[in-house]
């Protein structure tokens, strides 16, 4: 099933013209990261330990610019070490538009020099 397809990493680049083209930007950085490395214009915060409560449907606080199951989705954190597994974890609940970012919040600052 779903959980065995693997999350597409993509580059920043990339990223950022899925983002223009409507993909919602998750920010899975820990709040140290989001400080370290400074914040992403237009992401949503997101706390990668709560997962259920920010995705699934019936969830009171689940983020509403996740529309359907087919909304385009692209995960950045500090490292692919971080946005991976939650990339995977979408995958696996089912999203089917879910990428995560290579280089992660500096490659995608890398491209504001």
């Amino acid at each position: 099933m779903s959980e065995n397809i693997e999350a597409p990493l993509v580059s920043a680049a990339e990223a950022r013209a899925r983002v223009a083209a409507g993909a919602v930007l998750l920010d899975t950085r820990s709040p140290g990261g989001r400080e370290k490395t400074g914040p992403i214009e237009g992401a949503i915060i997101v706390d990668r330990d709560d997962l259920d409560a920010e995705f699934d449907f019936g969830s009171p606080t689940r983020h509403a610019e996740v529309k359907a199951l087919d909304t385009p989705i692209v995960v950045i954190c500090g490292s692919v070490n971080g946005s991976g597994p939650v990339a995977q974890n979408l995958i696996g609940r089912g999203f089917v538009d879910v990428v995560h970012v290579e280089g992660g919040a500096p490659a995608w600052h890398e491209l504001d020099a």
